[in-house]
């Protein structure tokens, strides 16, 4: 349960039609499995215990009888266990017959969800024998003991925070309004919904649409029991097909035409942390009744701990960046025109044609130019009215300037060249900097002299200044304060490192022209750098990497932390699950620690950061997701990660 996690399943067992101890077996050997598994909730399909396509058999009293003994053996037979068991039977009450779900758990009934909307069009005939259920919760007997009977009824787990369940049956997901937006609004973070989907062809595409749309929608776990194997087949074939979804995500499904468990986690931590960042999520409470219950071992022994669960779910290394190629593509090419669209508005709103952009021969710069290209076809304007230029100076490499001058001979804009070696080494001299010094003052005058050759230039040719630098670069405040910080319009500001070496990817497999494609190439293939010292051999000296750390790791970071708001602890903890074989546990804590350190102390850089266009999930504009004060601490964040 450490940071919200905790196992869920779903289980299609064997049946036999009408037989209810076969049935009832069958399910009991599915618990005993999850508890062995440390699941925390298990839902079975519709009607399980009777089998879901008895037909006329639901109006023998014998059959119904059976199923309520059946329940109270599968209730008896998770006593002394933790997860909570959803089973489905019919039940007679009043004179009506409903299709219901019971919740289990240590051996007690908690109470029963009758089925709201009952079909009874083509293939389905449920109202020739049942009837739609209540919302308003009631009592209702059963042997002697008086149990919550209605739709409004939560699961409440007193040991675990937001482990509360909620349960639609089958065919209340299909209909317009189903259930459970009411159950979620209630407080409900995990809806159960056992049911009996027949299978028919390009049936289960959109089952997997509607349970992993429902799940985002509501931002809660969705758990999908589907009848299988040993369901009548008189007209109607049931494959099993069961699904695990969080917020949109489907985390498991189970091969379809087979029986047993599919088990996952959920995270109720993430889900609480969406809820909570989205302000436009309601709550309404009214007429639901919450049925507590306890975790037996925890319960005996106040002084134990749960058990932290160990996770088999998949955690993506690189979450900015779609896994699929096609999906990655689709990603590039989107985010290519929101950067454009972004720049086209600035330049019509200021009606300026022509812009300023310094190529360095990295990935940034170079994006930066593929950015104004685009947007400069758009708005039909002559690419000479983008003003390309190439500063060398103390730490420029050959491969890097003859990147930069092809790059913009390529790209048919138009091409300046200024070195800016004099004006750095007068201007240190003038403060009485010693050019021998090789510290932050020399580095940092020769970006802020790029700058200013930059705005100048704008001046000069009535232009804007694009700014090249990225969002993982602002998180780590890697940038020179009123240097390559400033700009005034930073098309990259959104954007990611990870991210950008896929849009200058693309951007290559796009183009038609060969020559361009090689050069582009060759800058995906440089490392990293500012090129504030000088080379080494003709070589590079200052990879970015070897001193703030690794992109990737700094991304996943910044990606968990603004995204869902997590804990230092839970992060690290999913990193070393995402760079396994990758990262060794003590270089993930040691950038982690380095990463918080500057995301906090940084932020008086990014409080004063030019307009940029937001392009993904989030942002650091101080105008936009990051309202952050500059005098923030630390401190908390550390000490947390200290005592790892």
């Amino acid at each position: 349960m450490k940071h919200g996690f905790i196992k869920v399943a779903t289980g299609t067992p064997k049946v036999r039609v009408a037989d209810c101890s076969y049935n009832t077996q069958q399910i009991i050997s599915l618990i005993q499995e999850a508890e062995k598994q440390k699941v925390f909730v298990l839902v079975f399909p519709e009607l399980c215990i009777t089998g879901y396509t008895c037909g006329d058999l639901f109006l023998q009293e014998t059959l119904l009888i059976e199923a309520k003994k059946s329940l109270k053996e599968i209730a008896q037979a998770t006593k002394r266990m933790a997860l909570l068991t959803i089973v489905g039977l019919p039940f007679f009450k009043e004179n009506r017959l409903y299709n219901i779900a019971a919740a289990v758990q240590n051996g007690t009934i908690l109470g029963f969800v009758p089925k709201l909307n009952i079909p009874n069009y083509s293939e389905f005939y449920e109202a020739r024998y049942f009837s739609s259920g209540n919302k308003t919760v009631e009592s209702v007997d059963f042997f002697g003991e008086q149990i919550p009977f209605g739709s409004q009824l939560l699961f409440s787990c007193k040991e675990v925070q937001n482990l509360v369940t909620a349960i639609e049956v089958c065919e209340d997901l299909w209909v317009s309004q189903p259930p459970s937006g009411a159950h979620t609004m209630a407080g409900a973070y995990i809806i159960a919904n056992p049911s009996a989907s027949d299978e028919t062809t390009g049936k289960n595409n959109y089952r997997l649409e509607l349970v992993g749309g429902q799940s985002a929608r509501l931002i809660c776990a969705y758990l999908y029991a589907d009848a299988g194997e040993g369901e009548s087949t008189t007209d109607l074939v049931f494959s099993g097909h069961n699904m695990i979804a969080e917020n949109g995500i489907l985390l498991k499904q189970s091969e379809r035409f087979s029986t047993g468990l599919i088990i996952s986690e959920i995270d109720l931590g993430r889900l609480s942390s969406e809820r909570r960042r989205i302000s436009t999520f309601p709550e309404d409470k009214t007429g639901y009744v919450t049925v507590s219950y306890s975790i037996p071992s925890i319960q005996d022994d106040i002084k134990k701990q749960l058990p932290e669960t160990v996770l088999t779910r998949f955690i993506d290394s690189s979450p900015f960046v779609p896994t699929d190629k096609k999906e990655r593509e689709n990603r590039c090419q989107e985010i290519l025109m929101l950067q454009a669209i972004g720049l086209k508005k600035r330049l019509m709103h200021t009606n300026c044609k022509t812009v300023v952009v310094g190529i360095s021969g990295g990935l940034d710069s170079t994006l930066a130019l593929i950015i104004a290209k685009k947007t400069f076809d758009m708005l039909s304007l002559d690419p000479k009215g983008i003003i390309a230029v190439t500063m060398p100076c103390f730490g420029t490499t050959d491969r890097t300037y003859q990147n930069a001058v092809e790059l913009i001979k390529q790209m048919q804009v138009t091409f300046r060249e200024i070195r800016i070696e004099e004006a750095v080494s007068r201007h240190l001299k003038d403060i009485g900097h010693d050019l021998l010094n090789h510290d932050v003052t020399y580095e940092n005058a020769q970006a802020r002299e790029r700058t200013q050759v930059l705005m100048d230039l704008a001046n000069e040719y009535n232009g804007m200044v694009i700014g090249t630098g990225d969002m993982s670069e602002l998180a780590l405040g890697w940038a020179t304060y009123n240097g390559d910080h400033m700009s005034m319009y930073g098309v990259n500001a959104s954007v990611p490192k990870t991210l950008v070496r896929y849009l200058v990817s693309y951007f290559a497999e796009q183009t038609n022209n060969n020559a361009l494609r090689h050069i582009l190439q060759d800058v995906l293939d440089t490392p990293v750098s500012p090129e504030l010292l000088p080379p080494s051999d003709g070589k590079i000296s200052q990879k970015t990497e070897d001193l703030v750390g690794p992109y990737e790791l700094h991304d996943f970071y910044l990606y968990y932390m603004m995204r869902f708001g997590f804990p230092p602890s839970k992060i690290y903890r999913l990193a070393v699950l995402a760079f396994t074989g990758h990262f060794e546990s003590e270089v993930i804590l040691k950038w982690l620690k380095v990463f918080y350190r500057r995301f906090f102390s940084q932020q008086f850089k990014r409080s004063c950061l030019p307009d940029g266009p937001k392009v993904g999930s989030i942002s650091l504009s101080p105008r936009g997701d990051l309202r952050m004060p500059s005098d923030a601490c630390v401190t908390m964040w550390i000490k947390e990660l200290e005592a790892l």
